[in-house]
């Protein structure tokens, strides 16, 4: 299993902001709301393909 994968749903259960990259566009505090099993992303800016996904970041911030 992907060490970011692990951080985004430790990001979605202690419900932090998470900022990345995905396909050369930056995100920032971004909601995360769920993962799919097809490794679908889903946040309050859309659905994103996790594979796709750079440079992960979860925040300190909370929602």
């Amino acid at each position: 299993m992907n060490i970011e994968y692990r951080f985004l749903q430790k990001a979605i259960a202690d419900k932090n902001y998470v900022c990345f990259s995905y396909e050369n566009k930056n995100y920032k505090n971004v909601k995360p709301l769920k993962l799919d099993d097809e490794k679908k992303f889903h946040s309050d800016k859309g659905v994103f393909e996790f594979g796709k996904i750079r440079k992960l970041v979860v925040l300190r911030e909370r929602f």
